[in-house]
């Protein structure tokens, strides 16, 4: 029999710094801050300062994690980080992660570069680790700074995204235990969401550094973040119901079975789709974007760690987590409350 898998904590860190609708208001003349509130759900984004790191966000969220159970950090034998904002082309973050963290040598570490489905694909791996007797407890962090990708000018992407980190241990034990999980890639979608130069395929120029406006006034050069929202939109509410479908039948569930869902959050607006869409009622969809915006792969753990903390998830309660995006990925897991301390 396979050895069941919890997540045993949960953690984030945001930073103080905000960029509110009022701030994108007096940027952009034309809207007001609260049509970027009814556009998007938000009224508010964690940024940080230009010296700080999605490095330094995930020390934190992990020094966070450490300061509520002291014990953690000496379990800790495996440490992942998703991150799309690596500090540097090489070493891996994880890696400085581990020695700035003081976890001991014997600590495998990696980074794996993945974006709004990061979490989903974390948790697979950290899962797989602790099932397989690889390791004993995963350290999975999750950190983000897309506001150092995006042009001040280009509203398409400045109004959505937050900066932000989780971290999560995983182990043997602990009060949600994961289930099933499915997982899918479409490579060929992946012009959709990007920073198309500034690497290897695409080495920085003066050319690439230069701004553009496109044909709906959105400025930004080939070194920031590029969008395609219609296109995103349209893989979203495509994929996500047959994940959740496909989750479902592995783990021989019912929608009806399912006490809380819990979506990856990108907008409001999408979400609101999604979740008609696929019928669920409002009192079991958590949503958590107002004050946080689209922080990539730290919003289902964000949304998570706040439903839990509000007593959304009851007790012997299952959750769907679902993420999508960048890649363009998708993937899903069912998680079920059960409290085990053994």
């Amino acid at each position: 029999m396979m050895k069941q898998v919890y997540i045993q904590e949960i953690e984030a860190y945001l930073p103080d710094k905000r960029l509110t609708n009022e701030d994108l208001a007096s940027a952009y003349p034309e809207w007001t801050a609260e049509k970027i509130y009814q556009k998007t759900g938000i009224r508010s984004r964690p940024i940080v300062d230009e010296g700080t790191t999605a490095l330094d966000l995930a020390e934190r969220a992990c020094q966070q994690l450490f300061a509520h159970d002291g014990q953690v950090r000496e379990q800790v034998d495996f440490l992942i980080l998703m991150t799309e904002s690596p500090d540097y082309k090489l070493p891996p973050s994880a890696c400085i992660l581990q020695d700035r963290l003081g976890l001991r040598k014997g600590t495998g570490a990696f980074d794996i570069n993945l974006g709004c489905s990061a979490y989903i694909y974390g948790l697979a791996v950290a899962k797989a680790l602790v099932a397989a007797g690889i390791a004993h407890t995963v350290l999975l962090v999750t950190a983000e700074t897309y506001s150092k990708y995006i042009h001040p000018l280009d509203k398409s992407t400045r109004t959505l995204f937050g900066d932000a980190a989780s971290a999560t241990v995983i182990s043997g034990h602990g009060r949600l235990r994961i289930g099933e999980f499915d997982l899918g890639t479409d490579g060929s979608g992946s012009g959709k969401l990007i920073v198309p130069a500034g690497m290897a395929r695409m080495p920085s120029t003066e050319r690439t550094r230069a701004d553009e406006t496109d044909g709906n006034g959105y400025v930004r050069s080939k070194e920031h973040l590029f969008m395609d929202g219609a296109a995103i939109f349209s893989f979203a509410i495509d994929v996500v119901p047959k994940t959740v479908k496909a989750l479902l039948e592995k783990s021989a569930y019912a929608m009806d079975e399912i006490d809380l869902f819990i979506f990856h959050q990108a907008n409001a607006y999408m979400l609101a789709y999604l979740r008609k869409k696929l019928r669920i009622p409002e009192e079991r969809f958590y949503t958590c974007l107002e004050n946080t915006g689209n922080t990539v792969s730290s919003s289902i753990p964000i949304a998570l760690l706040e439903a839990l903390k509000s007593g959304a998830v009851p007790k012997q309660g299952h959750l769907v987590l679902a993420g999508f995006g960048v890649g363009l990925s998708w993937g899903s897991v069912l998680l079920t409350m059960e409290e085990n301390d053994d």
